[in-house]
């Protein structure tokens, strides 16, 4: 045999050796590379939130008070009613406008009756990729509850809806809602004086039902109170609209589907925890918030749930320790 029939090749011995390299390197570069696309989720994420935060400090510039919750889970937004106490919709549905979402906004405006509900159930099924967290979900139309077909105040009744991952800080109670039978049945009766609404004079934060809170009134300071942060959904919930901090459009009235307090410790969405009044988020770690002054930091899960509590009144008059914050 001459040499002209020796061609250099792999064995199967080295052939299997150069496949087990490639995989432990792949195995080590994995980790790096899901770690540089969370970080730029979460940057994505804090931007959100920081849009957010400008648009309410805009709105308060304009109309002199930060944004109501409105009236009730079972009410929408309506365009013909400004962003005061008579307006039924929460806080997403009146930073519309000062988020380039005018078109939205006007959805429906002019109208009545049966036409203008057809009108507001479009808005009611429309995302808006600022209020979605990309390490969570997309922007998109997601199925809500069936309890919607119940009591759809304003709107006709869908069954896919926009839905928020950020709620506005309501305080530091226990309570971030207000339960369905309590909501007036009618415009007109919500606007009579005589209504009985609840009552909401335990709430110490920024946003709930029907608040009309001015920046003056923030008197812990605008950087040591909680403006807007992520909210706490378990992870097997993403889509299914049956969680009940997750089951409705996120142009609802004051509910724990826009509205979280700080009564309890931040929480992770891959715990056994659903706590439909809480903050947390899908990030490794920690959370979003936005503070009233406009600026957004992280907040790690392990945060002193006393100071979580205090970050979350707007005016106990205890002192915070920047130090203790741990931003």
């Amino acid at each position: 045999m001459t040499n002209d029939f020796l061609r250099p090749g792999f064995t199967v011995i080295e052939l299997l050796v150069v496949i087990s390299i490639i995989g432990i390197l792949l195995a080590l570069l994995l980790p790096a590379v899901q770690a540089a696309r969370e970080a730029g989720r979460r940057t994505q994420c804090q931007n959100n939130l920081k849009q957010q935060a400008l648009a309410v400090l805009r709105l308060e510039s304009a109309k002199g008070s930060l944004p109501t919750a409105g009236w009730g889970g079972a009410w929408v937004g309506d365009p013909d009613r400004g962003t005061d106490t008579r307006q039924p919709g929460g806080w997403i549905y009146c930073l519309l406008p000062y988020l380039e979402q005018s078109n939205v906004r006007e959805y429906g405006h002019g109208a009545d009756g049966t036409a203008k509900r057809k009108l507001l159930a479009q808005v009611v099924q429309i995302p808006i990729s600022v209020f979605n967290c990309p390490t969570r979900r997309l922007a998109v139309a997601y199925p809500i509850s069936r309890n919607y077909a119940t009591k759809p105040f304003m709107s006709a009744f869908v069954t896919l809806a926009g839905r928020t991952d950020y709620a506005a800080n309501a305080g530091d109670q226990s309570r971030c809602e207000i339960a369905q039978w309590l909501d007036p049945t009618s415009l007109a009766q919500g606007d009579d004086p005589k209504f009985k609404w609840p009552d909401v004079s335990d709430h110490t934060g920024v946003c709930y039902l029907r608040s009309q809170i001015k920046l003056a009134q923030v008197r812990d300071g605008t950087n040591h109170t909680y403006l807007l942060g992520e909210k706490q959904l378990n992870s097997a919930d993403y889509d299914s609209g049956w969680n009940h901090g997750d089951d409705w459009s996120m142009y609802t009235g004051y509910q724990d589907d826009i509205c979280r307090c700080g009564y309890s410790p931040p929480a992770s969405d891959f715990t056994a925890i659903n706590d439909t009044c809480r903050f947390g988020s899908s990030h490794p770690a920690g959370w979003n918030a936005a503070f009233c002054d406009g600026g957004v930091r992280w907040i790690n899960f392990t945060i002193a749930p006393a100071i979580h509590r205090q970050l979350a009144n707007r005016a106990d008059q205890i002192a915070i320790d920047d130090a203790s914050l741990g931003f």
